[in-house]
């Protein structure tokens, strides 16, 4: 009796030593881009606020979902985002706006709608994409109203850019740099609304 339960624990040790050498989860967060030498502003302040990000179903989970194909995508167990994407999105987005607005203090977090004095931005992800050791891509939709209940302005961008290098790194990256495309357009149109 004591040989064969002898023999029952050595048959079930490789087994039990297996299951706990699985893979351990990696996190990714994304980040803003590079701020330039940024040279303060006398002007009052702009206050902008990123109000709303909305991302696609298929993206707004704790995995990072890769396309592998036309009509396919991989969800990777063993890669995920530190914090919800959508959260992700809008900080980067703010600190990106930052940057490209001199003298404008961004929140990534809704402010009072009515709010006269903000600038209020609203962020419709409509395709985020994560090809491995290709590239990221994503198409937003996006609006910005003015302070004083001005009209609101709307526009699209599309951005593809290359993953540097292989890896999770590199496509994290990737989508910055497409965020950052997202950042300028929208800083473009509020520039655009500070010309005398």
């Amino acid at each position: 009796m004591r040989s064969l339960l002898l023999a029952a624990v050595l048959l079930v040790a490789p087994f039990i030593d297996g299951c706990s050498t699985s893979p351990r989860a990696a996190f990714y967060t994304l980040s803003p881009t590079a701020p330039p030498e940024s040279v303060p502003s006398t002007a009052p302040p702009i206050y902008i606020a990123v109000d709303a990000v909305t991302i696609p179903d298929l993206v707004d989970r704790p995995q990072i979902v890769l396309r592998t194909g036309a009509t396919q995508v991989s969800i990777d167990e063993f890669a995920r985002w530190a914090d919800p994407l959508k959260g992700q999105i809008a900080r980067v987005l703010a600190a990106d706006l930052a940057q490209a607005v001199p003298g404008a203090l961004v929140s990534g977090y809704a402010r009072n709608p009515g709010d006269a004095q903000a600038y209020h931005v609203w962020v419709d992800v409509q395709s985020f994409e994560s090809v491995p050791g290709e590239r990221a891509s994503i198409v937003v939709l996006w609006s910005v109203r003015p302070p004083k209940q001005g009209a609101t302005v709307t526009g699209r961008t599309i951005a593809h850019e290359p993953a540097r290098a292989p890896g999770y790194d590199a496509l994290v990256d990737a989508h910055g740099r497409a965020l950052a495309t997202v950042s300028n357009d929208i800083a473009g149109v509020i520039r655009s609304t500070l010309r005398p």
